[in-house]
């Protein structure tokens, strides 16, 4: 994967994006510095659901020439109360999407799960709504991704330590942390060396 003309593209939210972290603690940006590869670009803003994601995508005018995607989209549709039907169908168009982006090739696709943001300052007071509806939306992913046959990493679990390690979560009590991100960086590297 040393090719300096490698091309990433890392498709997202605000957990893509980084939102108050540093751009070189990105997850995407740790990911490629990890697997010795050019910086990814990255299509992601804070806020976006499914159909955002997917507007911005026809809009950047993307090649199908990229050597490795990432997809992690959903915690804006659970948290703007979407529809879980409305985001197993935009799920799966994204998927098929980032197939396509990908030179066709599924094994150059990787999915990453919703955080949980139950397990932060922010979301502490409403975890028991949230958690169980996260895990909602991250069944829907989890079984449209392997139904292509895709790498699926779960970082949920390791977003759950957010309360009881204040440092895995960012300033602003909601985002992970540079560390945080780090800890999903090292799960998603072994497994795409796998």
């Amino acid at each position: 994967m040393q090719k300096k003309s490698f091309k990433y593209l890392a498709l997202g939210d605000s957990y893509t994006i980084g939102e108050s972290v540093t751009e070189k603690d990105r997850w995407p940006n740790q990911l490629a510095e990890k697997l010795s590869i050019p910086k990814p670009r990255i299509i992601a803003t804070t806020g976006w659901r499914t159909d955002d994601l997917k507007g911005a995508m026809d809009a950047a005018n993307l090649s199908n020439d990229y050597d490795l995607v990432s997809l992690s989209i959903g915690v804006n549709n659970q948290y703007q109360a979407k529809p879980t039907t409305q985001y197993e169908v935009e799920f799966e168009e994204l998927l098929k999407r980032a197939i396509e982006l990908a030179k066709g090739n599924s094994k150059n696709v990787f999915v990453v799960s919703i955080p949980d943001y139950g397990f932060t300052p922010f979301g502490k007071p409403k975890q028991e709504t949230i958690t169980p509806q996260i895990d909602q939306f991250n069944e829907i992913n989890k079984r449209i991704t392997e139904k292509y046959k895709i790498s699926y990493f779960d970082i949920t679990e390791i977003s759950r330590k957010g309360l009881d390690d204040p440092t895995l979560v960012a300033t602003d009590g909601l985002h992970p942390s540079g560390k945080m991100y780090t800890l999903w960086v090292d799960r998603i590297s072994a497994g795409l060396k796998n």
